[in-house]
């Protein structure tokens, strides 16, 4: 099986030629482009996800020899989240070249946050399942390696950082409101308020609720820090 020229391209920017292509073009075969004759990526995503997971703990585990468990935990944690195996498709132009259904087209699927993290696990397993572990793992530690070299040594997410600074206090949980709403029904856009009982609050706005969340979260704990 032949690649597009797309895909021979996408493989210049991964640094891997598949020796079995049609590997790839299953990776990037989103569900809702399959059939019966045509499968879609979501296997390969569990495998990839786990393939990322064992690289990811690797790095930590030699990259920093003094650190305790719980510190390598939420470091751990932000790397292979679904948010960073997104940007990290971003990256890569990865939606470019993804097979999507019409369904998923129209409502901007090469955008979606949680599709792309799950075409990046994919392409993950793609390149495990081509060349082996060695191959993938060198490709994810020259994707990763900024990201890598800058990981916080507290990196939980930042609506679990706000929880766990409210508890602290003894206040209630965190809440999260939405003040607005803009953008075509296939690609609004999100404003959150993040806000807690002592009065503090502070916004975001992105494509999803989820992602004006976390920034929210992120705003509001800058500013208690910078009051302390």
């Amino acid at each position: 099986m032949k690649l597009s020229a797309e895909l021979k391209a996408f493989e210049d920017r991964i640094a891997h030629h598949f020796e079995t292509p049609v590997l790839l073009t299953r990776a990037v075969t989103h569900s809702s482009m399959s059939s019966p004759t045509r499968s879609d990526n979501q296997r390969m995503e569990f495998l990839g996800d786990r393939v990322l997971g064992l690289v990811m703990s690797e790095a930590l585990y030699q990259a920093d020899t003094d650190a305790a468990e719980g510190q390598l935990a939420p470091r751990f944690n932000a790397l292979v989240r679904k948010e960073t195996c997104a940007d990290i498709a971003r990256d890569i132009g990865l939606g470019e070249v993804l097979r999507l259904g019409r369904s998923e087209m129209i409502s901007g699927g090469r955008r979606k946050q949680a599709l792309l993290g799950d075409a990046m696990e994919a392409v993950i397993a793609a390149v495990y399942l081509d060349a082996g572990y060695d191959a993938a793992r060198t490709m994810i530690l020259r994707l990763w390696k900024t990201r890598i070299e800058t990981v916080d040594d507290d990196a939980r997410d930042p609506k679990t950082a706000l929880q766990e600074w409210a508890q602290a206090r003894k206040l209630a949980p965190p809440k999260y409101v939405e003040t607005a709403r803009s953008g075509p029904d296939h690609a609004p856009v999100f404003t959150i308020a993040a806000q807690l009982d002592n009065g503090t609050s502070a916004t975001a706005t992105a494509g999803s609720k989820r992602q004006a969340e976390q920034a929210a979260a992120k705003a509001l704990l800058a500013e208690l820090e910078s009051t302390q």
